[in-house]
């Protein structure tokens, strides 16, 4: 979008040093404790109103402002077609002073939405107790007119690869969607190889606009419908056996717009992040039901995980913390929560329930079952502890992994390991599960260690718990994407199972976000 500025004229230009401009922006800034304070360090000179270098600061904001929807920020919170026209109709110090602060008001609303995002996480989802890497507000002031205009500008949306493609398959899909999408629905529950008709059109007109197969004119569900349909499972985290099944068929019949709407969520969550992860860090992602370790940027170790429940009170939160060390032949220090809702109901019943967990006093001396009468006592006066000790049987299996918190969450081993072969695998009370945790540890240990597998089994063959420290503390990200890109830049896709970016969408349309169809 190419802006004329009109260029300040030359009794204005004076009227701006003189104090009735300085007056001006002073009364402005005054309702701005961060805008008044730079100000009033730089003598209330204009960094935008001006000539001269003001001019390319000014060019830079517009040119910025004109490309926001492109990021999936809400363009009408800035006005620009409101400032443009201030800036051609200013006529008076005040009037200029006026526009001064204003301008500076709207970059640093700018800054913060593109640099961090438009929302706070936990205003959206108590569950999202993620920590926002928030600059200090009047920093972006004093750093840009430190700075070339056009290259601070260009610095502040998060810079990662990440980042990137989701913008990139925003405009794709935005394309699309100018388009018509991806065509007519699916109008059948089911369809399996060797079946034909119309439904089977259907499904082939929207494989192919989805990019997943050749244009042809078949009308059997045949090998290359197979491979098309392996490949759309592959790309949405869907059990791949090439069947058109109604997990699967509801993934097909998703909109254009709806895709779309993850990735602007996802946009926005990763503004959420706009940190160093670290060198080496691990990503757990919710929603994909993954833990991975990342190396310089590239995935060097992935296994499938197990998540909390989509219960409430059980779903895993969203926060980042670093990794310490690992316990192997853990014990299972049973949460109160677990204590007084799921076991104690069960105690009154029969004090001999559950025996595979001891109960602990306040001393951690184990007490005898038969002397207690649990019917006593309720969730507040419940007096005990309980405890799972080593043993494969463990709740815990045989390792965690821990990055202490205060929400309690770890990753860990466990016995019930069926459950990874689900497509959705939300089954624990919080924690993270893990399909492969001795290979993941190996992969954690091969930095301090010339042989992490057997300095692992020998810990792990003394049967009694043993603490490894990590020499160096890995950074831990527990993210939840419905949209993200593979190692090849492509943007997969997966299914909302808490609500989270539902509510995000919700909140983000409700701040001004809304869907483009652009021409391409």
């Amino acid at each position: 979008m190419v802006v004329v500025l009109t260029v300040t004229p030359a009794p204005l230009a004076a009227q701006m040093q003189s104090t009735a401009f300085r007056q001006a922006v002073a009364t402005a800034a005054a309702r701005d404790a961060e805008i008044a304070a730079f100000y009033k360090a730089n003598g209330y000179d204009s960094i935008w109103t001006g000539n001269g270098r003001d001019r390319k600061r000014r060019a830079a904001l517009i040119a910025a402002l004109s490309e926001a929807g492109n990021h999936g920020l809400p363009s009408g919170r800035y006005d620009l077609a409101g400032l443009e026209t201030r800036m051609r109709t200013a006529r008076s110090a005040a009037d200029l002073g006026a526009l001064e602060v204003d301008l500076s008001r709207t970059f640093l609303q700018y800054a913060r939405d593109v640099q961090t995002g438009v929302l706070v996480p936990s205003r959206v989802d108590k569950a999202i107790v993620r920590q926002v890497p928030y600059r200090e507000r009047g920093s972006y002031l004093v750093n840009f007119v430190k700075s070339s205009p056009d290259g601070f500008m260009k610095a502040l949306p998060p810079a990662s690869r990440e980042y990137n493609a989701l913008m990139k398959e925003k405009l794709r899909l935005e394309r699309l969607l100018s388009k018509g999408g991806w065509g007519e629905t699916v109008h059948t529950k089911t369809l399996k190889p060797g079946a034909s008709g119309s439904n089977v059109v259907e499904l082939r007109n929207r494989l192919y606009r989805m990019g997943h197969m050749k244009r042809s004119a078949g009308q059997i569900y045949d090998e290359d419908m197979v491979k098309a349909v392996l490949a759309f499972q592959r790309a949405h985290g869907l059990a791949e056996d090439g069947v058109v099944g109604p997990g699967t068929m509801a993934e097909i019949n998703i909109s254009v717009a709806e895709r779309l709407q993850s990735v602007v969520v996802a946009m926005e969550r990763e503004r959420w992040t706009n940190m160093e992860r670290g060198k080496r860090h691990i990503e757990v992602n919710l929603a994909d039901f993954t833990a991975k370790i990342f190396d310089n940027g590239k995935e060097t170790f992935s296994t499938r995980s197990v998540i909390g429940h989509r219960a409430s009170d059980r779903q895993s939160p969203e926060f980042s913390d670093v990794m310490e060390f690992m316990v192997i032949n853990p014990s299972w220090y049973v949460p109160r929560s677990i204590v007084t809702k799921e076991y104690l109901p069960e105690l009154q019943k029969d004090a001999y329930a559950v025996n595979h967990i001891e109960i602990t006093d306040r001393q951690g001396r184990r007490i005898d079952r038969s002397a207690v009468d649990f019917s006593q006592f309720n969730a507040r006066s419940f007096p005990f502890s309980m405890r799972q000790p080593p043993s494969r049987g463990n709740a815990l299996g045989l390792v965690k992994f821990m990055f202490p918190n205060k929400h309690n969450i770890y990753l860990h081993d466990t016995p019930a390991k069926n459950l990874f072969g689900r497509e959705v695998r939300a089954y624990s009370h919080g924690c993270i599960r893990l399909a492969d945790p001795f290979d993941f540890a190996y992969a954690l240990l091969a930095k301090q260690t010339g042989d992490p597998q057997g300095f692992f089994q020998a810990k792990l063959a003394t049967g009694t718990e043993q603490t490894v420290y990590l020499e160096k503390p890995v950074p831990v990200h527990i993210i939840y994407r419905t949209a993200f890109a593979d190692g090849r830049g492509k943007v997969q896709f997966r299914r909302d199972i808490y609500g989270r970016d539902g509510r995000i969408w919700n909140a983000l349309s409700q701040a001004g976000v809304a869907l483009r169809a652009v021409q391409g």
